[in-house]
């Protein structure tokens, strides 16, 4: 490997890390959401890996078309900053209307009493008897199972995040990695944009593992019915700092 070819995977390697670490939308949806809806860690992980792959292979499919296509690097850009838009968009929509169906729901849960009236009984003289109770809906168990948080929708959650991370551009990766590659050739263009693809998924799913664990092991206990409304809180304020702060 020449010594410019050894500096091109150097780099690669440092910005998929430093890209991942910096933009918190990269893991803090699926921390929030692991918390919020109690996937396993083996469920995080697995939806994590599918969204970093397509977030990393659709900025591929996109810079290889360009070489192929011979178009100028500013081209390029053009077309991922309009994806980093429609990301982010979908972002802000989608924590939105997460976060106050959350709201709805912890409103729904939260404890209230109902009160009883009982005719009298033969053998005393009161003419009625009140008692009250309180309970919340939804709490019957111990713990929220994700089938029935929302019936029939425990499936839409992964394949939304999924869709927001496969309009999600990587940014450095067509100017700063794979238009230097193509220089040495289809072999060097491969190369390092694995390396930047490994960089970029194994930080998400190392964040990821060790943010959810820790949450996890967090008990919020009155807190708890407010889980989703700040899952979708946080998923807000992750496409409101990429589309109006530049993150």
């Amino acid at each position: 490997m020449t010594s410019e070819m050894t500096a091109l995977t150097v780099t690669a390697a440092s910005l998929g890390f430093i890209h991942t670490l910096i933009g918190p939308d990269h893991y803090i949806p699926f921390i929030a959401m692991s918390r919020a809806r109690r996937w396993s860690r083996r469920k995080t992980l697995i939806i994590t890996l599918l969204c970093g792959l397509g977030h990393v292979l659709s900025s591929v499919v996109i810079g290889l078309a360009g070489i192929g296509l011979g178009l100028a690097v500013a081209r390029l850009e053009g077309v991922e900053s309009v994806r980093g838009n429609i990301a982010a968009w979908l972002m802000i929509a989608f924590g939105l209307v997460y976060f106050l169906w959350g709201l709805k729901r912890a409103w729904r849960r939260q404890a209230h009493a109902h009160t009883h009236f009982h005719a009298p009984d033969a053998a005393d003289h009161e003419s009625v008897r009140v008692h009250d109770h309180g309970h919340a809906h939804g709490t019957d168990h111990a713990h929220v199972h994700e089938s029935a948080t929302e019936p029939g929708k425990a499936n839409i959650t992964p394949w939304v995040l999924f869709t927001i991370f496969v309009f999600g551009p990587c940014e450095p990766l067509i100017p700063i990695v794979m238009y230097p590659a193509a220089r040495f050739g289809a072999s060097s263009v491969i190369l390092v944009t694995a390396v930047f693809a490994a960089a970029t998924i194994g930080t998400m799913l190392t964040v990821v593992g060790l943010g959810s664990l820790g949450l996890r092991m967090t008990r919020f206990s009155k807190m708890e019915r407010w889980m989703h409304a700040a899952a979708g809180a946080m998923i807000f304020l992750c496409g409101f700092a990429i589309q109006f702060l530049g993150l």
